[in-house]
Order: C-alpha cells, then sequence, then structure tokens
C-alpha cells in the first residue's frame, strides 16, 4: 500500500501546483511554487515509504495517460520533449478514458528531437563496440510545453507504469530508466531535477541553459550537451568586445532563462568587456501594447546601437510589429540560441530591421543516416493515440492533414481524410526531413551516448577493482541510479563528427558555438549563414573566431556601426566617469602636467619619471631640458669674456708695473704686495669660470675653494697694505719710531700668509665634512632640471663669506681712519674708495643670490667676484697707472713728497 499512497499523494500535490500555475503569469512564480510541491513531496514519500514496511506490495491506483514513444529493451533510457506547443488546463488526475485532446499545435522540430533519440539509441544497437550482449530501449514523452505535464512525465519514468508494485525486501533491483534525456525548458529542468536529484536519477538536458543549473549542490544529478547561459553570455561579451560595442541595450523574458542571462551581463560585462547595458527590459509575455509601445520607445530614444535579446521568438514577433510600426532602423541586433534560426522572424516584413542580425546558435553537427531513418517512420495502427507510439501518428495526422479516427458524431468542421498509413514521407515538401542543420538534435544525440558511454563503462568495471566501498562494481541486475551518475561524471569520448564530450565538475559539457549572421539577399530571400564560432578548450581558454569578410551589415556603409555611450579617451588624456550614469560614459580630462596616458581610454595618468617630463600631447615623457651657467648661452658668453677681460688687464698692470717697477710710484708701500695683490686679482677673475659650464664634481669642490682663498689673498694684501699706511704715519711723528719694527717686508708676507692659510682651513674642512656636489634641481622648473652645485653646508659656505666679509670691514674701516694722512700717504684714500665698493657689492649679493633661481644664482655670484674685483682694480691701480703712462712727470720721489709740502 505504500506505493499506492506515494502516486495517490503525487497526484494530489501536482494537481495544486496546476492550479497555481494556471493562475499566475510568470514561469518565475511557478518555479518558487515548486518549493511547496517538494515539500509536500517528501511527506508523501516519508509517509508512503512507512507504509511499505508493512506491505510487500500494492494495486496501482491508475495510470498518467501521457503522449509519447516507446520501446522495450534490456535497459531502458527515459526522455522529455515538447511535441506539442499549446495546451489547455489539463486534469492532471488518475482517469480510465485517455485526455490527449489537451494537448494540441504539433510541432515538428520537437518530434524531430524526439526521433533523434530513438535514432541514436538504434544507432548504439547497431554497433557491436558499444554496449555488446545489451539492448537498450527508451520511454519518451511529451510534456506539452506544461510544467505540470513534464513534472508527471518524469514522475512516470522513475517510477514505472507497472499496475502491480512488488517491493523486495532488500529494496534492490534495475530502476524503471537509466537515466533522462531532457529538458528543454529552464524553468521545467530545474522543477524536475530538483526531484530527480533527491534520488541520484541522471538528467541530461539538451536545451536547458540557465546557468543556475550549474549549481551542484542544488542541482547534483543535472547534466547538459548544451553550454550554460553563462558561457553564451561570454560568448555575446567576445562579440561586444571583438567590434568594439560598449553600449547596448539588454531584452529579456519573463524566466529563469532572461533573468540569470540579464544576472550575468549586468556583472560580467565591465570586468570582461569593458561594456556595459544602455537599459534592461523584459518583454511581457501576454498581449500588453502599452508596454511593447515602452519598450520600443526606450530602444529609440536609446543612443546605444546594439541590442541583446535573450528571449524566445514568440516574445518577439510583437516586438518587432512596435519596431516596424514606429520604424525604428540603424539597430544592431545579437540574439541568443532561443531564435537565432526562427522562421517566423525571417520575413521580407521583418528583414530590413533584422536583416544583419548576430546570433548565437547551439553547433551545428552531422548525424550521418539520420534522414534515412526518418524516412523508415510509420504510424502503429493497432494502438490508440493514448498508448504505445502516440507522437508518431499525431506526426502522421499533421504531416498528412489527415485523421486515423473518423470525427465524432455533429463535428461541424470540414471532414478530414482517414490516414491509412501507406502515405509516402519523402513525398511531401516538409522541414522534418531537412537534416543540413542539426543542433539540438545533435546535443541529443550527444545525450543519449554520453549515458550509454556511462553504462559501458560501468559494465566493463573489473571484480575487485570497482570504485564502489570494498572495490565494487555495479551490476545491470542491481543497478542503482547513483552508480551510473558516477560513471557520468567521467565520460569522456569523441563523436563521428569530431566532437570532444565530457563534463566538468558543474555537469556542463565543453561550451562551443556557432555565431550565425542574418543575410538579407537583393532577391528578398533570407540565409543565415555561420560567421565564426566561440568556444572554450582546457588549454587556451575562452577563443572568437569571426570571418568578417562573410558578415552581412544591414547598414549604408556596409561597415559595423558604432555604439559607445562615451567616444574613447586618447592618448594623453584619463576617463572621469560622469556621476550618476553607467561606468561607459565618461568624460575624456586632458593629464595634468608632468603625466601621460599612452594608451587609448586610459583610467590614470602615470607620472613621469624624475628626468622626464610630458610632451605637449601628453602621451609620452620626454627628458626634461637641462640647465645651467653654459659656455653657450649669451649670459655665459657675456661673464666668460667679462673674466677674461679683466684677467688680461690684471696682466697687463702686472706687467706696466713689473716694467716700472724702480719708478717711486710702484714702489711706494711695499711694491711686493701691490704684485701679489695683482696675482690675487688675476685669480678672482679666473675663478669665476668655474662658476660656468655644467656643474662636476672636481668644480663644485673648487670653485668655492678657489673663490674664498683668491678673495681672502686680496682683502690679505689690502689689509696689510692699509696697517703699513697707519704704522708709517705713526712713525713720522716724534717717538714713533718702534711702530715700524712689527711692519717690516717679513711681517707683511707673514700676515698675509696666515691671514689665507685661515680661510684654507675653512674651506678644508667644509669639503671634508660636507663637500659640494653636483646637484639636479627640479624646484625651480618642474619641467627643466637646473643643474647645480649644492653648497654641502651652508655653515661653511656662510663661515666662508663672513671671513672675508670680516676682513673687508676691517681693511675698510682702517682705511677710513687714514683717509685724512697727508697726500704722500694718500693710498688709503684709494682703499677705502675700493673696499666701499666692494662691501657694497657683497652686502647686495646675500639678497640676491638667495631670490636668484637656479642658473641665475651662479650667475649674481659671478657678478659679484667680477664687480667686486674691478672695483678693486679700478680703485688701487687705475690711478697709478694713469701716472705712470700719462703723467711721468708725476712718477718721482720729488714730486710725490712735493705734494705734501705745497699743502
Amino acid at each position: 500500500m505504500g506505493s499506492c499512497k506515494l502516486i495517490k499523494c503525487v497526484d494530489i500535490v501536482i494537481r495544486l501546483h496546476s492550479d497555481k500555475e494556471m493562475s499566475q503569469s510568470k514561469v518565475m512564480r511557478a518555479f518558487l511554487d515548486t518549493s511547496l510541491l517538494f515539500l509536500m513531496l517528501y511527506f508523501c514519500i516519508s509517509s508512503a515509504v512507512s507504509s511499505s514496511l508493512y506491505s510487500s506490495s500494492c494495486q496501482s491506483k491508475g495510470q498518467f495517460h501521457l503522449n509519447g514513444m516507446h520501446k522495450t529493451g534490456d535497459v531502458i533510457l527515459g526522455g522529455l520533449f515538447t511535441v506539442n506547443l499549446i495546451s489547455t488546463d489539463p486534469d492532471l488526475s488518475f482517469t480510465s478514458e485517455p485526455q490527449m485532446s489537451d494537448c494540441y499545435g504539433f510541432d515538428i522540430v520537437g518530434f524531430r528531437l524526439a526521433q533523434a533519440m530513438a535514432f541514436t539509441i538504434d544507432e548504439i544497437n547497431r554497433n557491436s563496440n558499444l554496449l555488446p550482449n545489451v539492448t537498450l530501449g527508451y520511454s519518451l514523452y511529451d510534456n506539452c510545453i506544461q510544467l505540470g505535464i513534464g513534472f508527471r512525465a518524469a514522475l512516470t519514468l522513475v517510477s514505472g507504469q507497472e499496475e502491480q508494485v512488488t517491493i523486495e525486501e532488500n529494496c534492490v533491483g534495475t530502476p524503471p530508466v537509466l537515466g533522462i534525456v531532457g529538458e528543454s525548458s529552464s524553468t521545467r529542468s530545474i522543477a524536475i531535477s530538483t526531484v530527480l536529484g533527491l534520488y541520484s536519477v541522471p538528467l541530461v538536458s539538451y536545451y536547458a541553459t540557465c546557468s543556475c543549473l550549474s549549481d551542484r549542490k542544488k542541482f547534483p544529478s543535472f547534466f547538459r550537451t548544451i553550454p550554460s547561459d553563462a558561457f553564451q553570455v561570454n560568448a555575446m561579451i567576445q562579440i561586444l568586445k571583438h567590434f568594439g560595442w560598449t553600449w547596448a541595450g539588454l531584452l529579456i523574458n519573463d524566466s529563469d532563462y532572461g533573468f540569470h542571462a540579464a544576472r550575468s551581463f549586468h556583472s560580467d560585462l565591465g570586468p570582461a568587456g569593458g561594456g556595459c547595458l544602455a537599459y534592461t527590459e523584459i518583454l511581457p509575455r501576454g498581449d500588453d501594447p502599452a508596454e511593447v509601445r515602452r519598450i520600443v520607445d526606450v530602444m529609440r530614444k536609446s543612443t546605444a546601437r546594439v541590442v541583446i535579446v535573450f528571449a524566445n521568438h514568440f516574445l518577439m514577433i510583437n516586438l518587432m510589429k512596435e519596431v516596424v510600426r514606429q520604424n525604428v532602423t540603424g539597430l544592431q541586433w545579437i540574439v541568443s540560441e532561443a531564435w537565432t534560426s526562427a522562421d517566423v522572424l525571417q520575413t521580407p516584413h521583418f528583414m530590413p530591421y533584422l536583416g544583419g542580425t548576430l546570433g548565437i546558435a547551439i553547433h551545428r553537427g552531422e548525424i550521418p543516416g539520420f534522414r534515412d531513418f526518418l524516412l523508415q517512420i510509420h504510424p502503429d495502427l493497432h494502438h490508440n493515440n493514448t498508448d504505445g507510439n502516440s507522437m508518431v501518428n499525431q506526426f502522421w495526422e499533421h504531416t498528412f492533414q489527415c485523421r486515423f479516427a473518423p470525427p465524432p458524431a455533429g463535428w461541424v468542421e470540414p471532414a478530414e481524410e482517414l490516414c491509412t498509413g501507406q502515405e509516402v514521407l519523402e513525398n511531401v515538401e516538409t522541414e522534418f526531413l531537412d537534416v543540413s542543420d542539426l543542433r539540438p538534435e545533435y546535443n541529443v544525440y550527444k545525450a543519449v551516448y554520453a549515458l550509454a558511454y556511462a553504462l559501458d563503462d560501468m559494465l566493463q568495471c573489473e571484480p575487485g577493482r570497482g570504485p564502489f566501498s570494498n572495490n565494487t562494481c555495479a551490476h545491470l541486475q542491481k543497478m542503482e541510479p547513483w552508480q551510473i551518475m558516477h560513471y557520468l561524471e567521467k565520460v569522456n569520448f569523441t563523436t563521428t563528427f569530431g566532437d570532444r564530450v565530457s563534463f566538468d565538475e558543474n555537469g556542463d559539457a565543453l561550451p562551443i558555438y556557432d555565431i550565425m549572421n542574418w543575410v538579407w539577399l537583393p532577391d528578398g530571400r533570407t540565409k543565415v549563414q555561420i560567421v565564426g564560432e566561440v568556444k572554450r578548450s582546457a588549454f587556451k581558454g575562452e577563443e572568437i573566431t569571426l570571418d568578417e569578410d562573410k558578415i552581412f551589415w544591414n547598414f549604408e556603409s556596409k561597415q559595423p556601426p558604432r555604439s559607445v555611450c562615451s567616444e574613447s579617451c586618447p592618448p594623453g588624456t584619463r576617463m572621469a566617469r560622469k556621476k550618476g550614469e553607467p561606468v561607459c560614459c565618461f568624460d575624456c580630462v586632458p593629464c595634468s602636467e608632468g603625466k601621460i596616458s599612452n594608451t587609448t581610454d586610459s583610467m590614470e595618468c602615470t607620472s613621469c619619471p624624475e628626468d622626464f617630463w610630458s610632451s605637449p600631447q601628453r602621451d609620452h615623457c620626454l627628458p626634461k631640458k637641462t640647465e645651467f651657467l653654459s659656455y653657450h648661452e649669451p649670459l655665459g658668453i657675456c661673464l666668460t669674456t667679462t673674466s677674461l677681460l679683466g684677467t688680461c688687464i690684471c696682466v697687463v698692470v702686472l706687467g706696466i708695473f713689473i716694467h716700472h717697477h724702480s719708478t717711486p710710484i710702484v714702489r711706494a708701500n711695499n711694491s711686493e704686495l701691490s704684485f701679489l695683490l695683482l696675482v690675487s686679482l688675476k685669480f678672482c677673475f679666473l675663478c669665476s669660470l668655474l662658476f660656468i659650464g655644467r656643474p662636476r664634481l672636481w668644480t663644485c669642490q673648487l670653485r668655492h675653494a678657489a673663490f674664498g682663498i683668491s678673495f681672502v689673498l686680496c682683502v690679505s694684501c689690502i689689509l696689510v697694505k692699509t696697517m703699513v699706511v697707519l704704522a708709517v704715519f705713526r712713525a713720522s711723528k716724534p717717538g714713533g719710531e718702534s711702530s715700524l719694527k712689527w711692519f717690516g717686508a717679513v711681517q707683511q708676507r707673514g700676515t698675509v700668509l696666515v691671514l689665507t692659510s685661515v680661510q684654507a682651513a675653512i674651506c678644508t674642512a667644509w669639503l671634508i665634512s660636507a663637500s659640494p656636489v653636483p646637484h639636479k634641481n627640479t624646484q625651480y622648473h618642474s619641467d627643466k632640471i637646473v643643474y647645480e652645485c649644492a653648497v654641502g653646508s651652508t655653515v661653511g659656505f656662510a663661515v666662508l663669506l663672513g671671513y672675508i666679509g670680516l676682513l673687508a670691514i676691517l681693511s675698510c674701516l682702517l682705511a677710513f681712519l687714514a683717509r685724512n694722512l697727508p697726500d704722500s700717504f694718500n693710498e688709503a684714500k684709494l682703499i677705502t674708495f675700493s673696499m666701499l665698493i666692494f662691501c657694497a657689492v657683497w652686502v647686495a649679493f646675500v639678497p640676491a643670490y638667495i631670490s636668484s633661481p637656479g642658473n641665475y644664482a651662479d650667475a649674481v655670484e659671478v657678478f659679484a667676484i667680477l664687480a667686486s674685483s674691478f672695483g678693486l682694480l679700478v680703485a688701487l691701480f687705475g690711478p697709478k697707472c694713469y701716472i705712470i703712462l700719462f703723467r711721468p712727470e708725476s712718477n718721482t720721489k720729488k714730486a710725490i713728497m712735493g705734494r705734501d709740502t705745497k699743502s
């Protein structure tokens, strides 16, 4: 009684579910309601099993009368196909009378799919190398495109149709079916596979593409030979990426098929293809003209020129009528496998708008001998339409427009001819015999072979080396569905067409799709041609192959359209997203100075290396211009010329003094110091050349040391000369003779040497502790490199200048005190004037040096050196040279001494 109770309980649950399903307009709601069905089934099964413990057999209440096709065999494979497309509200209760009239609208393609399974089983039975000594049979049912009918057909397959159900004590035996090939719908596959998964009965789908079915936790026994929508979405993204289409609209149907595709597009389109969706619209199921007009209006107003469609072809008819009415042209359609080959849309009315469509299609295959098998089909005249092979009888009536049974009494429609069963199928023009483009049929072919190879592998198991507990093997007489599932997961074979078939950890086969193109021929005919393929391999990942020369573009340019929200940002700019808009909508912002972008659609601008700067176009980095006080620029040439001029003047003056060394004006006030002063001034002029030219380590170290020592030598000589003037003046007074003994020639030279040595010591300590080094300065100009000498130690440089300043101030003060001495000693006036010039120059130098950027700081220092050197040279030696050269009569001792008496 347990089995009877199970069947009765299942009947009640299915009736409840069917009532709900017919009152709802959305398949998604139907799937949610299926959860209630599963819960109720659980309690029913539990109750039935409990009852079976007390009874070994029971009588079936009745049978499901389903449209089907059967063949006996040692092992039976089940099949679920959509042979009729229209169903009234069927009575799913047990009944003694068949109710076949509930399903009508015969579908040739669905019937051919069922025949593909029958042919494949027949081919396997004729193959002595596969399943020898085992004959496969089949039970194929029509689901009438109804979830309730499909669910009942699946339960019929897994429970059997025996009137007397016998329960063995050990609960073992051959299951009614080894596995089921089906379903064609994702929603029906979700519902059926959820229940079959509880008992590990394999369901191998040839057409259910929902990516949700790859969830092994929810659907542990589900397999498929068609790629999932996740791969189909990726295939479409690859097409978008190939043609640079980053802005597209998406139309989906109101089902799991559409919803999961939309979810995949929203999550994968950006990362994988760099694109985004302009809009996502759900096509209405029923007749809803207002909603269709709204959707087409969105398409017309959108800037997206590419429209992706994930929907069944019957939902597209109303949409295309509205597209034609509003004359929405200039769109590039990319469609899913659901209607890539739909003839109903390939009409002269729609092709001006759908021409050039790119579609994803199930990979085409070849099944040798299939057409001959179809020609051998004949109706079963010995059974009515509810038993045996009723599908064939329905096909015969549909093809030859006849009936096997006369119409009932009172039939008002014109009576059709009676079928004789002798009609010749080959004489009828029907797409049923067109086997040139086998796609879903090829998937059915692979699904049946997958089950057959799994069974073959199981039967070849060697005892003691099996995969199950204690290394046991499965046996045909005592086989469990989960055992065949174990082998199905590991199946790996190659079809006669050369395609390898295996399943991954999610039950998905190796994915491959053909890319189709709708060609609108000049004579008005339509041709759907293969222009490429997209597939995934274990080694190369996803690959897309397109023959662009074959693609028909339905545009005046005969070129692929552009579909972008924002044009690509050229090199030298970066993308800045527009607030509140998709990532594909952006502004192109030029890179800031010092940054570049050398690729199209760069997200960020990258900074140039330290020694480089951005080009005017901001697309590459250029070496920064180097700047220093060069010998080749006007300022450098001017300063160099002035330096050499000062040196030459020193040499000339020195020559004049040497030539007239015996004259009184030269000998006055220690001529040796005058010669030493001229030599130091020449060094001062020459040291300025170290500040010109590209800084190097030796020039940086030498320039300030040479400058400091030269000027200290010069100022020391002046200081000693001033001190000598004061000593001589004091010695000329009574009692002052003793002061001259401290200012003899030796003392003068020693003083100069000591004072200069102090500066030399300062320079040495500076160079040892923190030596000046060449430095690339980018603070003044970010696009230039200013080569300069970093002083190393600011303290050292300050001490060097401070020491020179101290001596200069001391000399100036002493000279100022001696300015009113008698004319015979009036060199003090010249020293005073020269030191005033010297101090004025160097006082002005400090702020000018600090505020001068880059190479101008060196120019300021050189100018200060030259100005102070010329000041000393002209002030100290100008008057003397004038007397020597132009007033020789005044260059006598008498003339010099006489000036004092006159005064």
